[in-house]
């Protein structure tokens, strides 16, 4: 399939869209995610929004004081965050014009390829119509990665926003995490760790380089690289950079160098 130079998927995670100390939904970043995305759509591109955050936000409303560990409570915490997140996205786009639409996959739904064509369609008549589709696993339904941690088809939400990038011919695919880009070590452990400007390839270094995810969450930068992987192969531009900044979403669709750029 060949890409669209002016199709973009941006994935936010967890750590972005709820604060660490409270777990309560930061209404500050989403309103600001929902400003610059709405002014990039504005602008010319196309833009996916592949969103984190369901199964935390729902542990907080249902006043889980920790990540549930029973596979059941997970699924309610699921269903009970996407709608809120859904509402929230609604109303934040809404008051800059933009109308939003929700799209929940199953790796059923990628796997088999009318359902991946059908899927194909409604985001290109979705885009034309203006809409920027926000897009989330079904955790209700989808359980592999929530119950075990282990990788399926999807797997976390950054292998998911690399195979939305492929399905939609999007060039470009922007992670927000809660680093600001990728390291040789570390960070928060290893106070000489090194920054990386810049992924060619996946080496072992790097996977060995690579740490565990958040408590709230479910990727980490292993999940991270694996979306890179993908996305080198496909010949997708992906780039790694901290979700406190919604900003510098500019500067990477402007070209300019921001936090990790992994390069096909």
């Amino acid at each position: 399939m060949n890409l669209k130079p002016n199709r973009v998927v941006v994935k936010v995670g967890t750590t972005t869209l709820t604060r660490e100390e409270t777990r309560e939904v930061n209404l500050r970043r989403i309103d600001r995610l929902a400003r610059v995305l709405t002014d990039v759509r504005g602008s010319g591109w196309d833009v996916i929004l592949v969103s984190s955050g369901a199964i935390a936000v729902g542990a907080n409303k249902l006043r889980f004081t920790e990540r549930p560990s029973e596979l059941r409570f997970k699924q309610a915490c699921a269903a009970v965050g996407q709608l809120e997140l859904t509402h929230i996205y609604d109303k934040m786009f809404g008051e800059y014009g933009q109308l939003v639409a929700q799209i929940l996959l199953t790796d059923d739904d990628v796997a088999d390829n009318l359902r991946r064509r059908n899927l194909r369609n409604t985001f290109d008549a979705l885009l034309e119509l203006g809409a920027i589709p926000v897009v989330n696993e079904n955790d209700s339904v989808a359980t592999g990665e929530i119950e075990t941690g282990e990788h399926k088809i999807l797997g976390d939400n950054d292998t998911l926003s690399a195979i939305v990038a492929e399905l939609t011919g999007a060039s470009k695919l922007i992670l927000l995490t809660d680093v600001d880009r990728l390291y040789d070590s570390n960070p928060r452990t290893n106070p000489n760790a090194k920054a990386i400007s810049e992924v060619r390839e996946i080496t072992d270094d790097l996977r060995i380089a690579a740490g565990g995810g958040s408590d709230w969450g479910t990727g980490g930068m292993s999940s991270k690289l694996s979306a890179g992987e993908y996305a080198l192969k496909r010949g997708i531009e992906m780039t790694i950079t901290g979700g406190d900044n919604i900003d510098a979403i500019y500067d990477i669709l402007e070209g300019k160098p921001v936090g990790t750029l992994f390069r096909p």
